[in-house]
């Protein structure tokens, strides 16, 4: 089965919803083929690397209703393996983390690159819009960290990421994570290993009764 998943880098439930379906995985005896598309929750451009708190504060309402978010989502995560220390992220824009995964896609990297970009973001502080620190990020997932800078500074993909960009939105893509299965349906949000598991036997079953 052919599973398409519509996330971005800086999403917390898209990280918590990847780690989910791989839980899920564990207990699925098809074969499956993951690709990782690409999604901005804000395509805005980030000039000056500022605290990920602040950033959000101005837009949902102060601090303390931040400081509410993150808690509740911490909890989540911790409790499917995953560390987030939203205390140390940096406000980023995703477009060149979206293109350097598209170029890991290309070397058989692809979900060790999006593991590694979720860390750096969401645990380690780094910031995933600094191209320099991307090309140590694809280092990190035994690529060339040179060939990587150079990819990142020339203007590949620039304009295939951005058609990309745009097709999720005219797909009907407004949320993320959302995980399409077998290239027609649709499954929305961080669901639970269990809920994934039941879509993943429902899709075979129909695919099975529609040959």
């Amino acid at each position: 089965m052919e599973i398409d998943i519509y996330a971005d880098v800086v999403c917390p439930w898209c990280y918590i919803g990847k780690r989910r379906l791989e839980q899920a995985l564990e207990s699925y005896e098809g074969e499956v083929t993951v690709r990782y598309l690409p999604f901005q929750l804000d395509p805005s451009p980030v000039p000056e690397p500022r605290p990920l708190v602040d950033a959000l504060a101005a837009k949902f309402g102060g601090a303390e209703r931040v400081s509410q978010m993150f808690g509740q989502v911490t909890g989540v995560a911790a409790a499917a393996g995953l560390k987030l220390d939203f205390d140390r992220a940096v406000a980023a824009n995703t477009f060149d983390a979206h293109r350097l995964v598209a170029w890991a896609t290309e070397r058989g990297r692809s979900a060790e690159m999006v593991d590694a970009l979720y860390r750096a973001h969401f645990t380690d502080g780094v910031n995933v819009g600094d191209r320099e620190a991307l090309a140590a990020l694809a280092a990190e997932v035994g690529l060339d960290a040179a060939e990587a800078r150079r990819f990142l500074d020339s203007d590949e993909r620039v304009a295939e990421l951005s058609e990309e960009l745009a097709a999720a939105r005219q797909m009907g893509v407004t949320s993320v994570p959302t995980f399409v299965l077998a290239g027609k349906y649709a499954v929305t949000g961080a669901q639970e290993p269990e809920t994934l598991l039941a879509a993943l036997a429902e899709v075979d079953r129909r695919e099975s009764e529609a040959d």
